[in-house]
């Protein structure tokens, strides 16, 4: 692997040549807290933190978009499909588990067999340079979903932190196009020890809980469950797990008009809430938090194994954190895991 070295203090300088040329997305402190957003300056970036509150999906999935538009009248060939050539994309600072996140919506959004045109309309023009996690917080599980905090996948370009600089891990050509671009220095072995070291001491800060195929089988055969009662009575639905996942992916699609032209949007849904199921004859298969619940956790550690072979999760702890009732989603599965008998049931 090609390894370069760039200093701590020429970051700012290093977005700012690139800013004309990509639409950069990047860390951001705002009202207190970390967000990861548009920036129009190197200055505005944060890379000293533990993790933002949101996801960088949206760079990639809006959550709100229009597909086409046309005016209100016969004429089909009014129609306009949003669809224009894309600018390049940079998501700069992301986590190593909001990179692999990617790799998952990939398979959602670029199967053979239903390809979104919107979706890699916008991924085709991404780069991604991730940061590596020196400092995983209490509610990071990536190592139980398959990750780590220093993991290349889904990356372009990999930046540890040794300090003073960063070390540049260079993955994909992508990568390789934006480092010969700033003409950086090779690194030295004395830095390429510093950064095994801060490696090997993050990843022994989180240790994976269990093994997704043991717990896939134990949610398979616990579908009918009575302990799904138990684990979701203080569920409120109000979907925030999944409006701050990085993986969850559901979606609405509205006709709207205003003033006589008619849009098609499509908006970023939740299976949390109530009405996501609710057929035209007013039956709901999903009628209470258990069922909801349920599908949510089943989704992801059950069906995207049957479906795309990798977990639909990569541990980012997002919606442990954020959860206003502190429904903590390894408390769930490591009762039905088996590990912890406080919690078994």
């Amino acid at each position: 692997m090609d390894y370069r070295i760039i200093k701590k203090s020429k970051i700012t300088e290093y977005l700012n040549n690139l800013i004309n040329e990509y639409v950069i997305f990047a860390p951001i402190e705002k009202d207190d807290i970390v967000l990861y957003d548009r920036i129009k300056s190197g200055d505005e970036v944060i890379l000293d933190y533990s993790n933002s509150v949101n996801s960088p999906k949206e760079a990639v999935i809006p959550q709100l978009e229009t597909l086409i538009s046309c005016k209100n009248n016969e004429d089909i060939t009014c129609v306009k499909e949003h669809l224009d050539e894309q600018k390049r994309f940079l998501l700069f600072g992301a986590r190593p588990c909001d990179a692999r996140s990617l790799l998952f919506l990939d398979k959602v959004f670029n199967d053979e067999k239903c390809r979104d045109v919107y979706y890699m309309n916008r991924r085709n023009a991404l780069t991604i340079i991730s940061l590596g996690c020196t400092r995983p917080q209490e509610t990071c599980f990536c190592t139980t979903t398959g990750g780590s905090p220093f993991s290349s996948e889904g990356s372009d370009l990999l930046f540890v932190d040794i300090g003073d600089d960063y070390i540049i891990q260079v993955i994909t050509e992508k990568g390789a196009e934006l480092v010969e671009k700033l003409d950086l220095e090779n690194t030295q072995n004395d830095e390429l020890t510093k950064m095994d070291i801060v490696i090997n001491k993050s990843k022994a800060r989180i240790e994976p809980e269990m093994e997704l195929k043991i717990l896939k089988d134990k949610l398979d055969s616990s579908f009918e469950g009575s302990a799904w009662e138990i684990l979701t009575e203080k569920c409120l639905s109000c979907g925030i797990c999944t409006y701050h996942c990085p993986t969850c992916h559901c979606f609405d699609m509205i006709d709207e008009e205003t003033k006589g032209k008619v849009e098609r949007i499509r908006l970023w849904d939740s299976c949390q809430f109530p009405h996501f199921t609710m057929q035209t004859s007013g039956f709901n298969p999903r009628p209470t938090y258990k069922e909801r619940y349920r599908q949510r956790i089943m989704h992801k550690f059950s069906y995207c194994f049957d479906n795309y072979n990798m977990a639909g999760c990569v541990g980012c702890g997002r919606c442990v954190s954020q959860c206003p009732v502190n429904l903590d989603i390894r408390q769930v599965l490591t009762a039905f895991y088996g590990k912890h008998e406080e919690i078994r049931l």
